[in-house]
C-alpha cells in the first residue's frame, strides 16, 4: 500500500501540503481533484518518484512497477506500433537479455532469456500494441506510420497508449482525456475498469471519475483528505461535511462569546478572578473550529446577441472536406469526408454533434464557422449572423508574446475594420475591467500570454468570444484545458445564452446539460440521432460487436479463399509434373511460387476489404498481425519469382 504520514509538500516557498496523512490500498482506484494550483501536480511528482517530503514520512512498496504519460511531446521515425511496444518495459528488458546472452554463449543463460522473453508475451505485442492505438481512435492504414507524422494531440494518444503498454501495479494519469473523443474516452474508460492495479487519475471530467474510480482524494488549502467513493459521492459527502463544519462553527462561536462576555465581567471582582482565570483557560484550549470559506467560483455570461436569424442558417446539398494540397499535382480532387447535407439550423437551437473519430465533426463545425470552403452544394447565412467559435486548436492561435489586453485591443480593431462593433465598449478601461470579469486582474492583463496555464489561455479565448456578442455558438473541444469549476460556469453560461448552439465534445457532463438535440456524423452522412447519451453509448458497443462478426465473416471467406487456392496450385502442379521439359525443373518451381502468390494476394485483398471499415482493436489486432506476415511473404515470393523467371530466359535461350 502507499502511505503519507504527516507529509509536508513544497515547491519553492510555497506550502502546497502540510500534515497530510493517507493510506491508499493496492487495486484502488483514486480519483484526485483540487483547484488548479493546490498541489495536485505536486501530490503526482511525489508518488513518481521526481519530488521528495520536506516533512514526514512517504512509503511505496519498493516491488511495485509504475506505468505513467510521458509530458514530453515524441519526436521519433519510428512507427506508431514500435513506438508504443517500447513502453512494454518488461518486454524491452527481456529483449536486451536475449541479445546480452547471445553475446556470452552461455546456453543456460540463454534459454532463460528466451523464456523470460515469451513470458513477456513477444509473440503477441504489436498485436496489444495495435489494440491500444486503434482504442484510442487511430486509423488502421496509420499503424506504420511515423510518430512524427501526427500532429502534437495525436502523439499525446500514443504517449497515453504507450502508458497503457507498460505493466504496471501502480498507474498514474494526469489529465489522460485532454486529447480525446468521445468513442475513444469511452473505450478507454472501459480499459480502465479492468486494469487490476492500483491508479490515481487527476481529471476534469466528473463523468469519467465516476465512471473509473471508487476513492477520492480531495487536496484543499494544504490539507489532503480521503473521501471512499467516485466523484459525485465525494461532492455530497463533502457538501454535509461542510454543513456540519459550519454548524460546529456557529455552536462555538456561541460558546466564546459566552465565555468572553463572563470573562468581561468578572475578571476585575476578586470573589470571581478564580472562574475568570478558568474560563481564559478553557478558551486558550478550545481547538478552534475554521470558519467555512466558501471558494470564490468563477462565473460569467454570455451578453444577449444584438438580433436572432431565423433560420440561423441553411445547407443544400453541401459537402464538407479538405481542398487538395497546394503541392499536389494539377488536377487532384478534393477530399470529401460528408456529402450531401441538406439542413437548417434555427434560432435557439442547441445541437450536440456526435459520431466516431474521423467521421467529420470537426470539419462540418470549421466549414460552417467559415475556416474551410463547402467543396459542394450552398450555405446560406441568415442576415444579421454573428458566429462565435471556439476551436480545438484555437489556444495555438494566440500570441504567445502578446498579453490578453492585447489581444483584445487587436479584438476591437478587426471587428472594427469588418464593421461588426455592435455597442460593446471598446476603451482600454472598459477591455480591463471587462477581462477582470473573467479573473484577469491587475498585472495579469500585462502578463505574457505564452507563460499561462491552459486553462488560463482558455478563459482568454471564452472572454473574447463572449466579447463579440456572438448569435451563433460553434464549440469543438471547449473544455480541454478547463477545470471542473470553469466547466460548471461554462454550463451553466451556456445554458442561459439565447442564442444557438453548436457543440462537439468529449464532455458527457456539459453535453447532457446544455443540449436537447443530437446530429450523428456517420458514414459520409449528417442524420438526427434519436436517443440520449446513454443510446448513443450502446450505439457505439452496438456498432464495435457488428464489426467483430463482420471480421469473423471476413476470416472465414479469406480461410475459404486460402483452401481453394491452394487445391487449384495443387493441381497445377500436378498437371507442369506430367509435361516435362528441358526447364522443367523450374518452371515447377515458378508455378508453385504464383500458386502460393495467388494464395496471399486472394487472402490479402478479403482481409484488406473487411480491414478498411475499422474493425473494433479486440478482433482487428490478430488479423492486422496475419496482413503483415502476408505482405513480407509476398515481397520475398515476388524477388524469387523475378529470379527463376530471369533462370528460366537464360536456360531457354
Amino acid at each position: 500500500m502507499i502511505t503519507l504520514k504527516n507529509v509536508t509538500l513544497r515547491r519553492s516557498a510555497k506550502v502546497l501540503l502540510e500534515g497530510a496523512s493517507v493510506t491508499l490500498n493496492p487495486g484502488e482506484k483514486v480519483g484526485l481533484v483540487g483547484r488548479n494550483g493546490a498541489g495536485k501536480s505536486s501530490l503526482f511528482a511525489l508518488f513518481n518518484g521526481s519530488l521528495h517530503e520536506d516533512v514526514g514520512e512517504y512509503y511505496i512498496p519498493t516491488q511495485w512497477r509504475m506505468g505513467q504519460v510521458a509530458q514530453d511531446m515524441p519526436e521519433t521515425e519510428q512507427s506508431a506500433t514500435d513506438f508504443v511496444v517500447d513502453g512494454d518495459t518488461a518486454l524491452l528488458a527481456a529483449q536486451q537479455e536475449v541479445t546480452a546472452s547471445e553475446a556470452t554463449e552461455d546456453y543456460d543463460r540463454m534459454a532463460h532469456a528466451y523464456m523470460a522473453l515469451q513470458d513477456a508475451g513477444a509473440h503477441d505485442a504489436p498485436a496489444r500494441a495495435q489494440a491500444l492505438i486503434l482504442g484510442l481512435g487511430f486509423k488502421t492504414t496509420e499503424l506504420t506510420n511515423p510518430v512524427n507524422s501526427f500532429s502534437g494531440g495525436w502523439r499525446m494518444r500514443l504517449q497515453l497508449a504507450r502508458a497503457l503498454m507498460c505493466p504496471s501495479d501502480l498507474l498514474l494519469l494526469d489529465e489522460p482525456t485532454n486529447h480525446l473523443d468521445l468513442d475513444a474516452l469511452v473505450w478507454l474508460e472501459a480499459w480502465l475498469q479492468r486494469y487490476q492495479g492500483t491508479m490515481i487519475v487527476i481529471s476534469h471530467d466528473r463523468e469519467f471519475l465516476d465512471a473509473v474510480t471508487n476513492v477520492t482524494l480531495h487536496i484543499d488549502a494544504g490539507k489532503l483528505v480521503r473521501y471512499g467513493g467516485n466523484y459525485s459521492k465525494f461532492e455530497d459527502m463533502r457538501a454535509e461535511k461542510m454543513e456540519l463544519q459550519q454548524a460546529a462553527f456557529a455552536k462555538q462561536q456561541d460558546k466564546i462569546a459566552h465565555l468572553k462576555k463572563f470573562i468581561d465581567r468578572f475578571k476585575a471582582k476578586a470573589s470571581k478572578a478564580k472562574q475568570a482565570q478558568s474560563r481564559v483557560k478553557a478558551l486558550d484550549r478550545m481547538e478552534k473550529i475554521a470558519p467555512l470559506l466558501s471558494e470564490a467560483d468563477f462565473t460569467f455570461e454570455f451578453k444577449e446577441p444584438a438580433n436572432l436569424p431565423n433560420p440561423m442558417l441553411s445547407m443544400t446539398g453541401v459537402s464538407f472536406g479538405y481542398p487538395a494540397p497546394a503541392d499536389a499535382p494539377e488536377g487532384t480532387p478534393p477530399t470529401v469526408i460528408v456529402h450531401n447535407v441538406s439542413k437548417s439550423v434555427l434560432a435557439g437551437q442547441r445541437i450536440g454533434i456526435l459520431g466516431a473519430n474521423g467521421q467529420g465533426k470537426s470539419t462540418l463545425v470549421k466549414t460552417i464557422a467559415r475556416d474551410l470552403q463547402a467543396i459542394g452544394g450552398e450555405i446560406t447565412e441568415g442576415k444579421g449572423l454573428n458566429i462565435g467559435y471556439f476551436a480545438q486548436q484555437e489556444l495555438d492561435v494566440l500570441r504567445p508574446t502578446d498579453t490578453p489586453l492585447e489581444h483584445m485591443i487587436r479584438l476591437v480593431k478587426d471587428m472594427t475594420a469588418a464593421g461588426k462593433i455592435a455597442g460593446q465598449q471598446t476603451r482600454e478601461q472598459d477591455l480591463r475591467s471587462f477581462l477582470g470579469t473573467f479573473n484577469f486582474s491587475g498585472d495579469m492583463v500585462k502578463q505574457a500570454v505564452g507563460s499561462m496555464s491552459g486553462g488560463e489561455k482558455a478563459r482568454l479565448v471564452l472572454c473574447m468570444m463572449v466579447w463579440q456578442r456572438p448569435n451563433l455558438l460553434l464549440m469543438d473541444e471547449p473544455t480541454n484545458h478547463l477545470d471542473l469549476a470553469t466547466r460548471e460556469a461554462l454550463a451553466m453560461a451556456l445554458n442561459e445564452f439565447e442564442g444557438t448552439l453548436m457543440l462537439v465534445s468529449h464532455d458527457r457532463a456539459l453535453l447532457r446539460s446544455v443540449c436537447d438535440e443530437f446530429w450523428m456524423v456517420s458514414r459520409g452522412g449528417v442524420e438526427p440521432f434519436d436517443g440520449d447519451l446513454d443510446d448513443y453509448q450502446k450505439y457505439l458497443l452496438d456498432e464495435a460487436k457488428r464489426q467483430r462478426e463482420a471480421i469473423k465473416e471476413a476470416s472465414s471467406a479469406a480461410a475459404k479463399a486460402e483452401r481453394k487456392a491452394q487445391a487449384e496450385a495443387a493441381a497445377a502442379a500436378t498437371k507442369a509434373k506430367s509435361k516435362p521439359a528441358p526447364t522443367g525443373s523450374l518452371k515447377r518451381k515458378l508455378q508453385d511460387i504464383e500458386a502460393r502468390m495467388t494464395v496471399l494476394n486472394t487472402e490479402g485483398a478479403a482481409l484488406e476489404g473487411h480491414l478498411s471499415q475499422s474493425p473494433p482493436p479486440s478482433d482487428f489486432a490478430n488479423l492486422g498481425k496475419r496482413l503483415k506476415a502476408l505482405n513480407e511473404e509476398l515481397q520475398g515470393l515476388e524477388e524469387q519469382w523475378l529470379e527463376v523467371s530471369q533462370q528460366i530466359e537464360s536456360a531457354t535461350a
